[in-house]
């Protein structure tokens, strides 16, 4: 890094200080609750650990599961799922998250890193979706020229400093592991602490708590009683419904524009993906085409899959395809439909969005209404001996790839909590045990606000606020107030608003700098990358495959039922 951008990159560590100390610091009066890294994996002889029930077996009620086995308590895992599948897509992980893991356990973050696949080294950013003129060629980034030579292209608007900020902070480098890869890691390292850690076939319903004893019920109708009880059970989760008091799971609104108590955010996203050997796929991380009213992402996931997401402003309930969520799976038929749709709305974009829809199998397809929450900054996050994380407290807009994130930092910073309760007060008493879990919401609710209102905010300024920039050609196109105020953003947003918001979301690296190990972990995986790739291309040229349903490996959502091969 040139020690000028270097001096930009701390300017804006700087302003972003106090934000990141009122996320990251505990307070003066609470630092007996909060210990230091040894005490995560430290419990003296004479400590009482907790006996801890977690509902929901997502990515993160196995972190957390992860987490407190380590510290030496008691974990159950309530999942209603049968069995675990291989299904589900790729998730992103941003250094933030590389870094909480790695913290929380050396071999989980080793074994995360020997499948992962790195975006953030290479170019990541937005690129203009009506003027890319569908040759994946890699011209510069905001190439000031354009201004007076209308032959330099001008399609990439601005780029994501990625790879700056991780440097700027010694972490490893954003990307993506494919969801069933990271379930089986986190289950096999949670068994080999607790062998029947994790129940299935049937979820936490609700419970009840006298102060001294939770008592979950089940679905089935069986109870169990455990010191404490953390709902990680997603964003319709049932231990929040019964916490907040908002009624049926799922209930919706009259209007139908919300879900127990959950608004619609405006937005539907569609997501497929293929083996793809795009001109730019070993030069591209990910990027994001704008257009009036709408989005289109793409990116490199490994084993020369592209991943793509259409995000668009519709009313809720305008299904095309399958959610494998609630749904299943979209047929091809109905898949082929959803893709033709999906071109019609972006007709007059560039070629490259419909050579990769066109590219993409039908049945690969998939898509759902997506719900938003405020912030909860005056209710807590617990109640008596019962907490909630993840997608059950602050759900995440996809736009910055947080919401895995965001619940394996609560796994990590409630770890540190309840291992200050079982160092420090021996019986952990009901009144210890609610003061941590309260004290754990006050240290995690300003940085998680931060990073949802950024999440939401992505959307509705590419959606609201941007379009097409205005360009000085006469092309026809970029003629909108909105045009113009997009092409006067491009400096601030590339130099100062980018900067400080990645900066902002790795400014939080319990594990600390990592020297010059995340130069040679993306070393690593760069000589294999290649080589995956082109075996995933030739076979599928010979085969005429480009997605192989059987290993439901495309989901951007989730499904359920198909049992793991005993390992």
């Amino acid at each position: 890094m040139s020690s000028s951008r270097r001096l930009q990159l701390r300017a804006a560590v700087v302003a972003l200080a106090a934000l990141g100390a009122g996320a990251l610091v505990a307070p003066q009066s609470r630092r007996a609750l909060t210990p230091t890294r040894a005490a995560v994996d430290y419990v003296p002889d004479k400590a009482a650990p907790l006996n801890v029930a977690i509902a929901g077996g997502g990515v993160g009620g196995l972190t957390t599961a992860l987490t407190l086995l380590k510290a030496g308590h008691d974990v159950t895992v309530y999942e209603k799922t049968e069995a675990f599948a291989r299904f589900g897509g790729p998730i992103q992980f941003a250094s933030n998250a590389l870094s909480t893991l790695k913290a929380i356990d050396e071999r989980l973050f080793a074994r995360v890193m020997d499948a992962f696949t790195f975006t953030g080294t290479r170019r990541c950013g937005i690129k203009d979706g009506l003027r890319s003129d569908g040759s994946f060629r890699m011209t510069p980034v905001a190439d000031p020229r354009f201004l007076v030579d209308k032959d330099t292209p001008s399609d990439w608007f601005v780029s994501f400093p990625l790879k700056q900020c991780a440097d700027f902070f010694n972490l490893p480098y954003t990307g993506v592991v494919d969801r069933p890869d990271l379930q089986e890691i986190l289950l096999d390292e949670c068994r080999a602490l607790k062998p029947d850690f994790i129940k299935n076939g049937d979820g936490v319903v609700g419970y009840a708590d006298d102060g001294e004893t939770v008592t979950v019920e089940l679905g089935g109708g069986e109870k169990f009683d455990h010191d404490l009880l953390v709902g990680a059970d997603g964003i319709w989760s049932a231990v929040r419904a019964h916490m907040y008091d908002e009624g049926p799971v799922r209930g919706a609104s009259p209007d139908g524009l919300s879900k127990q108590g959950c608004a619609y955010s405006g937005y539907t996203v569609f997501a497929g993906e293929a083996v793809l050997p795009l001109a730019d796929y070993y030069d591209v991380g990910y990027n994001v085409y704008i257009g009036p009213q709408r989005y289109f992402v793409k990116s490199d996931v490994g084993d020369g899959r592209v991943q793509w997401y259409a995000f668009c402003a519709l009313p809720p309930g305008s299904a095309k395809a399958g959610d494998s969520w609630d749904e299943g799976s979209t047929t091809a038929d109905e898949g082929r439909s959803v893709v033709d749709y999906i071109k019609g709305l972006h007709e007059g974009w560039t070629d490259e969005i419909s050579f990769i829809l066109d590219s993409t199998p039908a049945e690969s397809v998939e898509q759902r209404d997506l719900y938003d929450r405020w912030p909860e900054f005056f209710r807590s996050w617990s109640k008596g001996r019962v907490v909630l994380v993840g997608d059950a407290v602050h759900p995440m807009m996809p736009n910055l790839g947080q919401g895995g994130c965001q619940a394996i930092e609560d796994a990590y910073e409630l770890g540190k909590h309840l291992s200050a309760v079982s160092t420090f007060d021996e019986k952990a008493s009901g009144a210890v045990v609610e003061r941590a879990l309260n004290d754990f919401y006050k240290d995690r609710v300003v940085r998680v606000a931060g990073v949802s209102l950024l999440s939401r905010l992505a959307s509705d300024l590419i959606i609201n606020a941007f379009d097409t920039p205005w360009n000085p050609w006469g092309d026809g196109l970029g003629l909108s107030w909105k045009s113009y105020l997009t092409f006067f953003w491009k400096p601030l947003l590339q130099y100062v608003i980018f900067p400080a918001q990645f900066l902002f979301l790795y400014s939080y690296h319990p594990s600390g700098g990592m020297g010059d190990l995340p130069k040679k972990l993306e070393a690593k995986w760069r000589a294999k990358h290649r080589e995956s790739a082109e075996a995933a291309f030739a076979e599928a040229a010979a085969t005429g495959v480009a997605y192989d349903e059987s290993k439901r490996r495309a989901s951007f959502f989730a499904a359920e039922k198909a049992p793991v091969p005993s390992r």
